[in-house]
C-alpha cells in the first residue's frame, strides 16, 4: 500500500506523544545538558589507558609494544618506547611508553587497538563531550590525559572490567605458583647437595 510506511511512522509518533502523559518510559527526550541519559555499557567513543594502583604513570599497563600503533587504521596513535624498564603487574620488567598520544580528531572509534592489545592496557571510553576551541592541539591527547584508573574502568564497563580482572588475576596466580615451584625445587636441590657426603679423597700415591 502506498504510504504505509509513513502511516506507521506517524502512528508510532502519536503513540509516544499520547503515552508520554501517562507512562514515563514514553518520554523519549531529555533536557540536555541538565538531564543526561546513562551511557550503555557497550557504548564506545575514544580510547583511554588503564592504570593500576594510585600512580597514573607508574601503574600504566601499557608496555609500548607498538601493536596498537601499527594496527590503527587511521594511524592516529603515536608511541615512543622508553629506554629503561619498570615492573608490570606480575613483577616482570617491561618497557613503558615514554610518549603515548592519540589524535581523537582522527580516531574513528573502531576499537581495533583494544582488540589487539595483549596487556589489557587500552580500552574504549564513553565520554563524548570533547569539543574544543583548539582544533589541533586540544584534540591531541597525551598519556597523562589518557590515563584512567582501573576503578574508573569498572564504572564505565563493569562486566568487561570484572572479566579482565579475573583473567589477569589468574595469569598472575599461575606465574606466582610457577615461581614458588621453581624456588622450592632449587631449595630441595641445595639441601640435597648439602646433605650428600663429601666425595672420598683419592688414596695417596706411595713414594718411589
Amino acid at each position: 500500500m502506498l504510504g504505509e510506511g509513513i502511516v506507521k511512522g506517524l502512528a508510532e509518533t502519536a503513540r509516544n506523544f499520547i503515552g508520554s502523559y501517562v507512562e514515563e518510559d514514553r518520554l523519549t527526550t531529555v533536557q540536555y545538558p541538565e538531564e543526561r541519559l546513562p551511557a550503555k555499557e557497550a557504548a564506545r567513543n575514544f580510547p583511554f589507558l588503564v592504570f593500576d594502583g594510585n600512580d597514573p604513570q607508574a601503574g600504566l599497563r601499557c608496555v609500548a609494544c607498538l601493536i596498537c600503533e601499527k594496527e590503527c587504521p587511521p594511524q592516529c596513535i603515536y608511541i615512543e618506547k622508553s629506554k629503561d624498564k619498570k615492573p608490570d603487574y606480575i613483577g616482570k620488567p617491561q618497557f613503558y611508553p615514554a610518549t603515548f598520544d592519540i589524535d581523537v580528531s582522527v580516531c574513528m572509534s573502531c576499537q581495533i587497538c583494544v582488540e589487539v592489545c595483549p596487556f589489557e592496557a587500552i580500552k574504549m571510553d564513553t565520554e563524548f563531550e570533547l569539543s574544543n576551541t583548539d582544533r589541533f592541539g586540544g584534540l591531541l591527547l597525551n598519556k597523562h590525559q589518557l590515563a584512567k584508573s582501573n576503578e574508573a574502568y569498572h564504572k564505565i564497563h563493569p562486566a568487561e572490567a570484572a572479566e579482565v580482572d579475573g583473567r589477569l588475576a589468574s595469569e598472575k596466580a599461575k606465574v606466582e605458583a610457577r615461581a614458588r615451584a621453581d624456588a622450592e625445587a632449587k631449595a630441595k636441590a641445595a639441601a640435597a647437595k648439602a646433605a650428600a657426603p663429601p666425595p672420598p679423597r683419592p688414596a695417596p700415591v706411595p713414594a718411589t
